[in-house]
């Protein structure tokens, strides 16, 4: 597939001169030394390009996770992208068989993931010219498949919400109307037909099957476990496909998976062309770049423990039904947050099955409840406390703002 190295070497500057390589003093000079060599390397034949930007990638893998991820100087970050990037450079150099091609777009995604931005956002502009190169192998009948997986099912009785603590709804308020009646006085509410509109509901509407298409060969983190609170809670990091394949249409699959919390329309922005930013948002403080979209992507009956959450949130529901309770922030000292720094924003209690021995006021919190439909965007002020349990099959889109 000599067409591969022509389109990924088309990407890359002309010569090597061209070819950014500027480092803080945090790098040390054996590091930049190295990245000089994988630089020179890939502008010339060489059969050890794969082991030095291997050195590179694992040498920046160590420093990504010595200490809190907040404290990693991102010169380190940006060091692991360029390690990413020679490395799917030599992969593509040569016979680039469909192995190769899926493996190379697996590490521009760790570079996207754990790295920085470079050269103008090459890692993502790479992806999108290797995905065009890979063969899709969705089945177009039910009979292609020898022993096809059915779709993983959960059976949930229709809840029935009081109306004495139902969240309240509204069919597509003006914005003066939002920012005096819900958002001032930060109370919760269900807005109606604004994301009606969306191409994820006309033009692409999401289906495991278009996921796959659009974002199957991607790698993305996936949590494993009911929820984060439990030990045996842990991360994994699968393609799209590996994750629908396992822990969606598997009915036999042990435990649940769930991506959960990922910025996925950053790294796939086919599907970020097929959301839109609500317009409420216009009301906070920062500007578009500020807020911060995540998806939410599982099975019925993945949970969000009862946590609270530093800005304010609209949670769009764009496929299948989340049950999902509230509390105020001056509810907090019956709701028994963790005493830990780590969890210090979750509660302790389970909240459709409390210990009312250790959490006796628990019982006493005032709440707020509903199940989100799709189409429908709930808004959660900010450190409003609130529960979620997917009722089914569910993506949902948050976008969380100042």
């Amino acid at each position: 597939m000599a067409e591969v190295w022509r389109d990924v070497r088309a990407l890359l500057p002309a010569a090597q001169p061209e070819f950014p390589l500027v480092f803080s003093e945090v790098v040390e000079a054996s590091v930049l030394a190295l990245l000089e060599l994988s630089r020179e390397q890939l502008y010339r034949a060489s059969d050890a390009r794969a082991e030095t930007a291997q050195a590179i990638v694992d040498y920046a893998w160590e420093k990504l996770n010595t200490g809190t991820w907040r404290d990693v100087d991102k010169e380190w970050r940006r060091v692991y992208s360029y390690g990413c990037l020679f490395k799917v450079v030599g992969m593509c150099n040569g016979d680039a068989s469909q192995a190769k091609i899926q493996a190379a777009i697996s590490t521009c995604d760790m570079g996207l993931l754990m790295g920085a931005s470079i050269m103008d956002n090459v890692l993502q502009r790479l992806v999108a010219v290797l995905k065009n190169k890979v063969k899709m192998q969705l089945p177009s009948k039910a009979e292609d498949q020898p022993c096809p997986k059915k779709l993983k099912t959960n059976v949930t009785p229709e809840l029935q919400i009081d109306a004495a603590v139902s969240v309240p709804r509204v069919k597509c308020p003006a914005l003066e109307s939002f920012r005096s009646d819900f958002l001032v006085p930060q109370k919760p509410v269900i807005l109606e037909g604004i994301i009606d509109h969306w191409p994820a509901f006309r033009e692409h509407m999401w289906s495991i099957d278009y996921l796959r298409v659009v974002a199957g060969c991607r790698t993305v983190p996936v949590e494993l476990g009911s929820r984060y609170t439990d030990e045996e809670w842990s991360q994994k990091l699968l393609t799209v496909n590996e994750f629908i394949d396992r822990y969606i249409m598997d009915e036999a699959a042990a435990g649940l998976g769930y991506l959960a919390q990922h910025q996925l329309f950053d790294q796939v922005p086919e599907l970020k062309e097929d959301i839109r930013i609500p317009d409420y948002c216009c009301l906070g403080e920062g500007d578009e770049d500020d807020i911060t979209i995540n998806a939410w992507f599982g099975p019925g009956g993945t949970v969000s423990p009862l946590h609270q959450d530093p800005q304010q949130n609209f949670l769009a529901q764009v496929v299948g039904k989340k049950y999902i309770r509230l509390y105020s922030l001056e509810q907090t000292e019956n709701l028994y947050p963790y005493q830990s720094q780590l969890l210090h924003n979750t509660s302790q209690v389970d909240v459709e099955n409390p210990d009312v021995v250790q959490f006796p006021n628990f019982m006493k919190a005032s709440y707020q409840e509903c199940v989100l439909q799709p189409g429908e965007v709930l808004f959660i002020p900010k450190q409003h406390w609130h529960y979620v349990r997917s009722l089914q099959l569910s993506f949902s889109v948050s976008f969380w703002w100042s």
